[in-house]
């Protein structure tokens, strides 16, 4: 079954505080915010035309199933996921069911937390250049996909408009200190490990993800989205083998495609065909039900 498509959302009654590439975000009273996840793609840091059916409300659930799962490791920014505990305005906005939260606001990090456990995708274009990732050494000889020794932690800028930049360990702790940056590396690496050895079990490999992190009366708190196939690459852990580029559960689709089609990867994005639009959503799904062993409700 495929749910309305919802390109933007509107609130009667509620302030929009934020339009992002892919959620809207409202204000919900007091210290709280509303996220809702649209079906709008982004890929190469822009907005394509043409959205996928059901793309939000697996970014929403997924999210939420991981942040429950991952609460004892650090806290996260979750008040609410049914719309009778929203506050008025939301409540009757059927539209927004399955695809909002009512969250705390929280002071956030503008920088990615990337973990890595396998060499693929830009740190791979990284690596072949100049042996490095994230201006950090790695041993000679690695094949591209290959699983790292240890998983490493890449952090990168977080860009309201434009392209994220990767940046070292170093430059992270002149940015935010030495202290946070250690914390950041520590709790990132840490979630890692655990979601990758879960998501082993359900046969997919978490090659590699990136949180978002903020504060909350003080404490270190993981907001926005929780290794969703947004956020997260995700292989057919049957299929996997290095050398290559394993089969995944998420928008590298759509960037193999868009990159076939010699797309300059400048605004605008060009339109999606049926079958590209069907197969991202394909996988989606199944990156969703394969984690959490449901079908998405």
């Amino acid at each position: 079954m495929t749910h309305a498509i919802l390109i933007e959302s509107d609130v009667p009654g509620a302030t929009l505080w934020r339009r992002g590439k892919v959620r809207d975000v409202y204000e919900a009273g007091g210290d709280r915010l509303v996220m809702v996840a649209s079906d709008r793609l982004s890929a190469f840091d822009v907005v394509f035309p043409t959205p996928i059916p059901d793309k939000g409300r697996v970014l929403t659930q997924l999210s939420n199933f991981w942040f429950k799962r991952l609460e004892s490791i650090v806290p996260n920014h979750l008040v609410a996921t049914d719309l009778k505990d929203f506050p008025p305005a939301f409540r009757a906005a059927k539209a927004l069911e399955g695809r909002a939260v009512l969250v705390d606001h929280c002071e956030r990090i503008d920088v990615e937390c990337v973990a890595r456990g396998y060499i693929s995708g830009s740190a791979w274009v990284e690596y072949k250049a100049l042996g490095t990732v994230a201006g950090e050494p790695l041993p000679n000889g690695l094949e591209e996909s290959a699983r790292l020794a240890d998983p490493i932690f890449t952090p990168a800028t977080k860009a309201m408009t434009g392209h994220d930049e990767n940046i070292s360990r170093r430059q992270l702790a002149a940015q935010v200190g030495s202290d946070l940056a250690r914390e950041l590396e520590q709790v990132t690496l840490t979630l890692y490990r655990a979601a990758h050895a879960y998501a082993l079990g359900r046969g997919l490999i978490l090659a590699d993800t990136k949180f978002e992190f903020g504060f909350h009366d003080g404490k270190l708190t993981l907001i926005d989205e929780v290794l969703t196939p947004d956020s997260s690459r995700y292989w057919d852990a049957a299929r996997y083998k290095p050398g290559g580029t394993p089969p995944s559960y998420d928008k590298q689709y759509v960037r193999d495609f868009v990159t076939r089609s010699g797309w300059n990867k400048e605004p605008p994005a060009p339109a999606l065909p049926a079958d590209v639009v069907e197969g991202t959503r394909t996988r989606y799904r199944e990156c969703y039900e394969k984690l959490v062993g449901t079908p998405l409700s």
